[in-house]
């Protein structure tokens, strides 16, 4: 944890190591920001979306710097299709911490799909004019409009709402129960869907009450062990009712001799099919061995594109090696010690020729101290100014060549320059380099301190 008063790093402890301020009260409000942090995650896991964006909004009131739990609220927005609240959430999370926070991913991902970009600027101008025509008693238009909105934007809850609240004014309740459904299955837990989907419900059962079956027309006896039903009234058959029963009757014997004659002409049908399907299998067989042939003509042709390129990227290195050896050459002429430095380490001794390899060694060797000493001192005039990023940059390079480089100096000042510059992990490596390197040493002691300090 870092101290709020100093901004060192304090662990877990109730006062700060560097400048002694009470942490306790610091390390409750942590606490309690990190408890409504996991309830709100807790609530977004099981879409209770409407809840989560209160929990999280509790966790930022006691810590505003909380990067996990805006980047969470930002996420809940976006989901309950209010994407400008979730922009606005990631923007003031990556201000807080611009390097490795996730927020960064989400606004490039959104900044680089123009089109997501122009439909959440489409759906705040369509549902504002919405909200405009609902103020006109425009229902009409504006349940035009909501559901260009939803088209647009099919998670935005607000707009279910509101569509689902002109349904029921118009009494369409079987219309707005949908939509409220849809709003549910967004945010599960939503207090005004809920409100709004009881007042539904409502309606409709006292639209349609329920109604007892009505049994008038029927009578029942019991005769012996058996009950019997039949109608109240029985209508002797009319001379008309005979003449249906006929026409009945053709119908049913044209449909047999139909169901006779069917399945010799399905027969003779599927005979045909069969014919054409094998006609169509020997043709897709020959052509599908003409497709075989033509793929492998397409992959030896590509095979040899690639070992053409990977030729040409081989002689462009080689080329590009020996270039930067004669730069070499060149700066080690005109005794600009750094720059030879630099251009030989980016030789790539593997394309030289042996003889060209020996020239390497021996310019390497001639200009390897003198190169390490100068970026030590340009390191260390950067470290003295307060140049930290620049004096890292040169330290950096004289360790990774020779670790010990000046008895360890090379390291301790890169350590006091990773340190610093806030970065204290990277420090901290360094630091024990040289505790464990060169005991007994001031710098030993010093380094000592700071690891103390960290753990």
């Amino acid at each position: 944890m870092i101290c709020y008063r100093c901004g060192m790093e304090a662990g877990n402890a109730r006062h700060c190591p560097s400048c002694g301020a009470d942490l306790e009260v610091f390390h409750r409000v942590i606490r309690i920001s990190n408890s409504y942090y996991n309830i709100g995650l807790e609530q977004a896991s099981v879409r209770n979306l409407s809840s989560a964006v209160i929990s999280l909004k509790n966790s930022l009131k006691f810590n505003k710097y909380n990067i996990d739990a805006r980047n969470l609220l930002g996420l809940v927005y976006c989901e309950m299709g209010e994407t400008v609240a979730a922009l606005s959430e990631w923007v003031i999370s990556r201000s807080y911490q611009p390097e490795n926070n996730i927020a960064n991913r989400y606004l490039d991902e959104i900044q680089k799909n123009r089109g997501q970009l122009d439909a959440v600027n489409q759906t705040i101008k369509k549902y504002n004019q919405a909200l405009h025509y609902c103020k006109q008693d425009s229902r009409d238009l504006a349940i035009i409009q909501l559901k260009k909105v939803l088209s647009l934007n099919p998670k935005l809850v607000k707009g279910h709402q509101l569509l689902a609240l002109l349904y029921i004014q118009d009494g369409k309740l079987e219309l707005a129960k949908k939509t409220l459904r849809n709003a549910g299955k967004i945010d599960t837990n939503n207090t005004t869907t809920l409100r709004y989907l009881k007042e539904v419900n409502t309606r409709l059962k006292e639209r349609n009450p329920s109604k007892k079956p009505k049994n008038d027309d029927l009578i029942s006896y019991q005769s012996g062990n058996e009950t019997i039903i039949m109608p109240k009234r029985f209508k002797e058959t009319s001379i008309g009712a005979t003449l249906v029963y006929i026409v009945i009757g053709l119908l049913v014997g044209t449909a047999v001799t139909a169901f006779l004659v069917v399945p010799n002409v399905r027969s003779r049908a599927m005979e045909d099919a069969r014919a054409q399907v094998a006609d169509a299998s020997d043709t897709i067989s020959t052509k599908g061995q003409e497709i075989k042939d033509l793929e492998n003509q397409i992959s030896d042709l590509q095979d040899k594109l690639e070992e053409e390129t990977n030729n040409n990227e081989k002689v462009a290195d080689q080329i590009k090696s020996y270039e930067r050896l004669l730069k070499a050459y060149v700066s080690y002429a005109d005794n600009d010690v750094i720059a030879t430095g630099e251009t030989l380490e980016k030789v790539d001794t593997s394309y030289l020729s042996k003889s060209s390899k020996t020239i390497y060694d021996d310019l390497n060797e001639k200009v390897q101290g003198q190169y390490l000493e100068k970026l030590y001192q340009e390191g260390y005039r950067y470290y003295q100014r307060g140049n930290y990023k620049d004096a890292i940059k040169d330290l950096k390079k004289v360790v990774k060549k020779q670790e010990d480089f000046r008895d360890g100096s090379a390291a301790y000042y890169l350590a006091q320059s990773y340190r610093k510059n806030n970065n204290l992990e990277t420090a901290k490596q360094y630091y024990q380099y040289v505790v464990d390197n060169y005991p007994g040493t001031e710098r030993a002691r010093t380094s000592q301190n700071y690891v103390d300090a960290q753990e």
